[in-house]
Order: structure tokens, then C-alpha cells, then sequence
């Protein structure tokens, strides 16, 4: 396991963490009264919300899942999560076994469950690096101990970029990330939008908000404008059901969540 120099602190329990909460979208266990609160209070102004962060999840195993197949044999999957199988590096090992992945989160309920994401294909390696992607410097340092950054690199933000406010500059934190990273990186995105229904999202916000977590919801085009400088892969920025649908049959679950409010892409470094 790699430590990114941040302390893994203690678990706060009196607050919402947003890791927390989307484990009990997807109905783990590893979450606290505090986390079901605002999740619920989420859940009654977005009843869909368990099944967005289902739809969120098959992307993430769809987009990954390409990405090995298109060659690529690392990845850096940062904002991780609680580990929920199938995990990124048992879709991806499972194309490329001796694919090499790097995950980094900031709550320290991941780190105690990182041994969960370790596990690794024989032929491949997994490490686990406890930081905060405000401080991306720090992850990438990290990050080098594994991966060979003279070598592509799918770098994953899914389902993270709507937890950082514009005060915490996220273009900038992109544009930090993908600048070491060589010509045939992937950058991967997932982020929520209220351009369908801005006044439930607004509230949605506000629960965040109020628990600590820098939450905002983007437009198309502020969520396209992350992929600057980058090729898009097909189909380009759309909705999380409409990417590559005919993926959603193999591991990993199916596509579903037609409706959901979750903008994709997947972009590539020239």
C-alpha cells in the first residue's frame, strides 16, 4: 500500500461523508447513522438516486472495460470509493491481466477497506494511495511508485468532479492531473447535472453542502470543458446510458438509468 503523505486521520462519524453516502446508494454497509441521514434526505428529493449511482457504476466498469481493450495497461482511479465488486482493477485485469492500477481516496473508511482493492491478478499489481485530489501533486508522486508514466495512463474521475466547487478550481485540478501523463492517456469523467430539473439539484446541493462536501452540479458544456485539449472518444459527452450501452451486457451489470442526469465522456491525450 502507497501513502500519498496525507494523514489517514480518524474517521469522523459526526458528519456525512460523501463516500459513505454513495455506498448506501449502492447498499453496502459501510456507512454510519449520520451517512443514511443525509442520504435519505437526498433519496427524498432525488428518488432515483440509488439508481443513478448504479448507472454511474456500470459506465465506470464500461469505460474501463474499452480502455483495456483498446490497449491501455495502467490506470489511476482516484475518488475511489468504498471497494464494491466487481472493483476497477477486476474489470480491467480481467482483459489485461497484468494491468496495473492505482487507486487514491481521501476518506479514511477506504483506507481501512483498501486491502479489498490488493487483491490482484498474479500478472498485474494494485496500490492504494490515501490523498485528496485537491492536492494532485501529491497523488501523482504517489502514483509513480506503480505506474510507469512514460507509458498511457486512464486516468478516472468518476463521480467526483460534482463533489469539488469552482473555489477549489476543478479545471485546474484536471488540467495538474493530465499534464504528466504522456501522449495516449485517457482521461474518464462522470458528473451529475441539473440541467433537467435545476431546482431538485439545488436542494441536492444543499444537503451536501450542509454536511461538509463541496458539492456542484455542472451544465454540458462546463462538464464538457474539462475534456480542453483532448480528443473525445465516441460517442462523445452524453448521457451515462448513452455511452457505449452494448458494453453493459458483460461484467459489470447492465447499462440501464436511460433518464439519469449523469453526463460521460471519455477523452484522449494527443
Amino acid at each position: 500500500m502507497t501513502d500519498a503523505g496525507t494523514n489517514g486521520g480518524q474517521i469522523d462519524t459526526g458528519k456525512p461523508h460523501s463516500a459513505r453516502m454513495y455506498d448506501y446508494y449502492l447498499g453496502g454497509k459501510d456507512n454510519y447513522p449520520v451517512d443514511t441521514e443525509a442520504a435519505e434526505q437526498v433519496i427524498s428529493l432525488f428518488p432515483a438516486a440509488r439508481e443513478m449511482a448504479l448507472t454511474n457504476r456500470s459506465f465506470m466498469h464500461r469505460a474501463s472495460r474499452l480502455l483495456a481493450e483498446r490497449g491501455v495497461r495502467q490506470f489511476l482511479d482516484i475518488g475511489t470509493g468504498i471497494p464494491t465488486e466487481p472493483n476497477l482493477h477486476q474489470i480491467v485485469q480481467g482483459v489485461v491481466p497484468q494491468a496495473r492500477v492505482v487507486y487514491a481516496d481521501n476518506d479514511p473508511i477506504v483506507l481501512r477497506h483498501a486491502e479489498a482493492l490488493l487483491h490482484s491478478a498474479p500478472e498485474g499489481k494494485t496500490a492504494y494511495v490515501h490523498g485528496d485530489v485537491r492536492e494532485p501533486g501529491k497523488i501523482i508522486a504517489a502514483a509513480r511508485e506503480t505506474l510507469d508514466f512514460t507509458q498511457p495512463v486512464a486516468l478516472s474521475l468518476v463521480a467526483l468532479l460534482h463533489l469539488v466547487g469552482d473555489e477549489d478550481e476543478p479545471g485546474r485540478i484536471v488540467r495538474e492531473l493530465l499534464e504528466p501523463l504522456p501522449s495516449g492517456s485517457y482521461l474518464t469523467l462522470s458528473h451529475a447535472t441539473g440541467d433537467f430539473d435545476p431546482e431538485t439539484w439545488e436542494r441536492v446541493v444543499e444537503v451536501y453542502r450542509k454536511g461538509g462536501t463541496a458539492a456542484q452540479v455542472r451544465t454540458r458544456d462546463e462538464f464538457s470543458a474539462f475534456f480542453t485539449g483532448l480528443e473525445l472518444v465516441e460517442p462523445g459527452v452524453v448521457l451515462a446510458a448513452q455511452w457505449h450501452p452494448e458494453l453493459g451486457a458483460q461484467r459489470g451489470g447492465d447499462d440501464g438509468g436511460d433518464e439519469m442526469p449523469l453526463y460521460v465522456g471519455v477523452g484522449r491525450k494527443p
